[in-house]
């Protein structure tokens, strides 16, 4: 029942409309893009088909000037330099041991006190509501300036999801469930928090598929109608984008990472969780996603306005 419930968009609009402080960074974007919407309404792409596809461009001797790329070994500032061309890009020992024991240790804690729990399966959310050192991390001044350039927009944190285990979770777009208008709004920060590899789930991501178009809704035929969002289950999205991987004879490359290293994508890079095999280890990291501010923010998949803790 509760399923069923979920596949009609007016809980959705009930629910939007008594939380219109965390909606209302939406208001002024839907009048300067002409979009005659409430900020409560559902949305989704087809809701801006007839306007331009904005591009974004990093201005390379803007990011090459921030405070944050100035810091970097030069392995890592070449790692920068190839974001444009692969989709995304790779800080070794970004964080230090001590830094992510401390991390550790403060999710140890607060999972012990019942301050968070697992949701969706295996994620422990939005610890930045709860704890200083994520919270200052995630919103570091030098980090967000340097991400608001590769974003081409002002960034801004909008969820930080910490995971024990791997995610396990098959190929996809970020795009698909945080979604903006001009598309591209959007990064995701990935931190891992131990020596991670092929045997405790290791992320994964396909190099350069952030160029393929922003395959949304429509690519598959789950737009839904005003009453309801789309019927198809999620996994037909990832049937879907399995098909087009294999069609395209994209090859995945798996991330080994080691404890304090540091991996950003592109808002439409295809990536994802390998199997989490070796039961007996754990994988801990952290993830960070930062939106727009110039952007209208929204989630695809449900066809609901993205809500901001301001």
């Amino acid at each position: 029942m509760l399923k069923q419930i979920r596949n009609y968009k007016l809980p959705y609009i009930i629910y939007n409309f008594f939380n219109k402080r965390k909606l209302q960074h939406n208001i002024p974007l839907y009048k300067k893009y002409g979009i005659n919407k409430s900020y409560f309404s559902s949305i989704s792409s087809k809701d801006f088909k007839h306007l331009p596809a904005a591009e974004r461009k990093i201005d390379h001797e803007k990011l090459i000037n921030t405070t944050f790329y100035k810091k970097l070994s030069d392995d890592n500032k070449e790692s920068v330099l190839g974001f444009d061309d692969k989709g995304y890009l790779i800080l070794k020992n970004y964080l230090s041991t001590e830094t992510a024991d401390k991390i550790n240790e403060e999710i140890d804690k607060l999972m012990a006190n019942g301050t968070i729990k697992f949701r969706y399966g295996g994620k422990l959310m939005f610890v930045i509501h709860h704890s200083e050192i994520i919270k200052n991390i995630g919103n570091d001044k030098d980090l967000t300036e340097f991400l608001s350039v590769l974003i081409d927009g002002q960034a801004k944190l909008f969820q930080s999801i910490n995971f024990i285990n791997g995610s396990q979770q098959k190929t996809h777009s970020d795009s698909i469930h945080m979604t903006t208008y001009p598309l591209g709004g959007l990064l995701g920060v990935w931190i891992a928090l131990e020596d991670i590899d092929e045997n405790n789930g290791a992320l994964h991501y396909i190099p350069e598929s952030h160029k393929l178009p922003y395959f949304l809704n429509s690519d598959y035929e789950n737009e839904g109608d005003a009453i309801r969002i789309g019927k198809k289950s999620y996994k037909a999205y990832e049937e879907f984008l399995e098909n087009k991987v294999k069609e395209l004879g994209l090859k995945k490359e798996v991330f080994k990472a080691k404890k304090g290293d540091l991996l950003i994508w592109h808002a439409n890079i295809l990536h994802g969780g390998e199997p989490h095999l070796d039961k007996s280890r754990t994988r801990k990291s952290l993830v960070y996603h930062y939106f727009d501010e110039n952007s209208v923010c929204y989630h695809e998949v449900t066809q609901r306005p993205a809500l901001f803790e301001l």
